[in-house]
Parts: C-alpha cells; structure tokens; sequence
C-alpha cells in the first residue's frame, strides 16, 4: 500500500494494519508489541491501535444501553449509573474520533456481534431484573477492560496513547464504582465471568470495520456533561491530558447520530 502520511505525522508500515483482525474483552492484540507505525508521538504498536479501537467499540454499546438505563431503570442507582455511561462515552468517544484520523486508525460505527448481545440481554429485562442484569453485566465488561487499560499505560511509548489511556482509566473506574454502588453486583458470579470469558469465535469479538464513505457515528455528550475530552494539543506536545474525569451528570436526552 506504499507510505502514507497523516499531517506529515505518520509514516505507517502496512495500510492493512489499520484495523484489527480480533478483539476479545479481556485482551487487546496476540502480538501487543508489534509496531505497525513510527509517528511523530513514538512508536504505535498493533495493541496500541486495538485499544483505540477496543474503547471506541466500548462507547458504541454502553452509551446507548445508559440512554436505555435512564427510561428503564428502576432505582436511582441505575439511573445515576446510567448518567456516568452516556457522560464518560461521549467524552472518550471525543478523544477517539480526534486521536483515529491523527495515527491513522480506522474506527468503528458499530459495536461488535458479542456487546450488540450484551444489549439486547439488558434491554429484553424489565423492573428489578433489568436493573440487576444492567449492574453485573456492566461491572464484568468494565472490570475486564479496567486490566487491559493498565497495561497499555504501563508499556506504551506513543504519547497519544498514554493520554486516552489515561482518560480510560479514570472513567472505567468511576463507571465500576458507579455499578458497585447500585448494591446490585453479585461479585462471585461476576467475578468469575470476568476471569472466565467463553470462547468466542472471531467474528462475534470484532466490531466491523466501516464501509468506505461512510459518516461516523458521533455519541453526543449530555447538554451538561461533566467529563472532558484529552486536550490533543497538551498531550500532543508531551503534556499529558487535560480533564477526563468522570463526575455525576445530570440526566441527558441525546442519541446517537451520524
């Protein structure tokens, strides 16, 4: 596919590279230190990019169930839960759309076939027994990423990375603790799904890649969102992000648009 350059900031090793083949829940790439680009930020490794990737997918499911969360939800926990999910998404999904195009990743506009399954399995629950599957189904996704993200942060070299890293790991722990507190997680049976994935095949643990052309999907943040995107410039620069906390917001009414 030649060189590529993206602002005069990339120089890819093979276009091919751009998405990932496989993403499990609890796993980021088979070969997380192959370098498939030398940007101007360091070095973008296959589980560099799989990450982007990983946390973009993650929004593209959670951020809709949290819309869902806040008509279904029985108690205030689930609502407040739901609150920090369609807050903390929408802002990472704005660090993601901004970091794809400048390391030359290929994002998602759909979530993969097992977390579209996640979401039909809440949403088909009513009363006390969606809040329940709502608080455990959440509490294992997040608790297997939360392993994932330290591990990025803890061994990547490219700058970019470290920042969405950085916002990802603030946001995946208030959105554990927000699950935790809905006195809902029953820890032994979730816990055990964390450590113990089914064997999925391939296919049902990517996202599809985007067809060409096509507009991506935007999650919009709640007129009164709380939780800020990483500063692109600050990190891009060596300063590391700016914001990216999560905070309780009040309730939004925006949905997904393209």
């Amino acid at each position: 596919m030649g060189t590529a350059f993206v602002g005069g900031a990339l120089s890819l090793t093979l276009a091919a590279l751009a998405y990932p083949s496989m993403l499990g829940l609890d796993t980021v790439s088979n070969s997380n230190d192959r370098i498939i680009a030398n940007t101007q930020w360091g070095p973008l490794t296959e589980g560099d990019r799989d990450f982007v990737v990983k946390v973009r997918a993650a929004g593209l499911w959670e951020y809709p169930l949290g819309l869902i969360g806040l008509q279904k939800g029985q108690s205030p926990a689930v609502k407040t839960a739901s609150e920090h999910l369609v807050d903390g998404h929408a802002s990472l999904d704005t660090t993601c759309r901004k970091l794809g195009p400048m390391l030359n990743i290929t994002l998602p506009n759909v979530a993969s076939p097992q977390q579209v399954a996640f979401v039909n399995q809440i949403n088909a629950k009513t009363g006390k027994d969606f809040d329940y599957e709502f608080a455990n189904i959440l509490r294992q996704t997040h608790g297997s990423i939360f392993n994932t993200i330290a591990k990025v942060r803890s061994t990547t070299k490219n700058t970019l990375i470290r920042a969405l890293a950085d916002q990802a790991n603030d946001t995946v722990l208030d959105h554990i603790t927000v699950m935790e507190q809905t006195g809902l997680v029953d820890f032994d049976q979730t816990l055990f799904q964390q450590t113990t994935p089914p064997k999925l095949p391939q296919s049902e643990l990517t996202p599809p890649a985007p067809p060409a052309g096509q507009p991506m999907v935007v999650l919009t943040p709640p007129p009164t969102a709380t939780s800020t995107p990483v500063d692109i410039d600050g990190a891009a620069a060596g300063g590391g992000p700016a914001g990216g906390g999560a905070n309780p917001a009040p309730a939004p009414t925006p949905t997904p648009t393209q």
